[in-house]
């Protein structure tokens, strides 16, 4: 049975990001896997990485269940809309303080290179945006997926990326939006 954490970081709960996680939550369930999932704006803690790497914060107990629920997973779903180029500050804010050295991977001594302690997993990101998804791609480089997939997911041993670009929603008919709720459940099946 695989085990999916779909990873939420829409803070509005009638977003189109949240149909479609629900989508395919419904389809992988039905699939047979066995999924969790977190809302991370419904999360208690302070998304500041106050002193960098040189000294530890204390993990929120709302961090420490994430965390139980990132080691668990197989497969990681991260769906978020695309603000400013980027991701939410929040969601952010929320790899910033899980993604630790000793915990997602570790620096090897006298090096520049590292262990990357969250091999095994793989993980699909599905972002949403107001413009069209060939602009992002072609004329602005598709920055948060490049720093999501290489500089996130990959840094610490998630492998492989899948990206799912959907856009432009602003101005979306219910068409398009009930199309992209079929190819979700469609990627589910076959993720699940």
């Amino acid at each position: 049975m695989k085990k999916i954490l779909i990873l939420q970081s829409h803070p509005n709960p009638e977003s189109f990001c949240v149909a479609l996680g629900q989508a395919y939550k419904s389809t992988a369930i039905t699939n047979g896997a066995e999924v969790q999932e977190i809302v991370i704006p419904d999360l208690n803690f302070d998304p500041n990485l106050s002193y960098g790497y040189s000294k530890r914060m204390e993990l929120e107990p709302d961090l420490l269940q994430a965390w139980e629920k990132i080691q668990w997973a197989d497969h990681i779903v991260f769906i978020h809309p695309l603000w400013w180029g980027g991701i939410p500050a929040l969601a952010k804010g929320f790899f910033d303080r899980l993604f630790l050295p000793g915990m997602a991977f570790q620096k090897r001594e006298g090096s520049l290179w590292w262990d990357k302690l969250l091999k095994g997993k793989s993980a699909r990101i599905i972002a949403t945006m107001d413009q069209p998804v060939w602009f992002y791609w072609l004329f602005n480089k598709a920055p948060s997926h490049r720093a999501l997939k290489k500089m996130t997911f990959e840094f610490v041993g998630i492998k492989p990326v899948s990206i799912t670009s959907i856009g432009p929603i602003r101005l979306s008919t219910d068409e398009f939006r009930a199309k992209w709720i079929s190819k979700i459940n469609k990627i589910a099946l076959k993720e699940s």
